[in-house]
């Protein structure tokens, strides 16, 4: 009978061991949970920002280059009413306005590295043999 009752305290402090460890774990996954969503919360708040200043951006832009669109519109109608206009080819100071009216557009974009053309190479100060 003694031994019983030994091994039935025993099995009821290692179960009120386990259930300490498991509540640890659960409190302890619960603060994980709470963090990651507020992560979350905070990435897709972040986005919001992102995504209406780009729109911002996007409708500030296309507003500046409205009047130079109207323009150059203005522009080849008024060119298509020509003789020259109605010619097969163009001539080249046609094609030097058409430019400019291109780089006018979009003289307001930032700059891009594009295709990697402007990428520097790690040691820039190096001899372009030395590369």
């Amino acid at each position: 009978m003694a031994g019983l009752l030994i091994g039935l305290l025993l099995t009821r402090a290692r179960a009120d061991d386990l259930e300490a460890t498991l509540k640890a774990e659960r409190t302890a996954w619960s603060v994980e949970i709470a963090k990651a969503e507020q992560l979350r919360t905070a990435a897709e708040t972040r986005f919001a920002v992102q995504q209406t200043t780009a729109l911002a951006t996007f409708a500030d832009r296309l507003a500046n280059r409205e009047p130079i669109i109207l323009r150059s519109t203005d522009t080849v109608r008024t060119y298509a009413q020509t003789a020259a206009g109605r010619a097969a080819c163009l001539p080249a100071d046609r094609v030097l306005d058409i430019d400019a009216l291109d780089a006018e557009l979009f003289a307001g974009d930032p700059p891009s590295a594009g295709r990697g053309e402007e990428a520097l190479h790690g040691n820039a100060d190096a001899p372009a043999a030395g590369r």
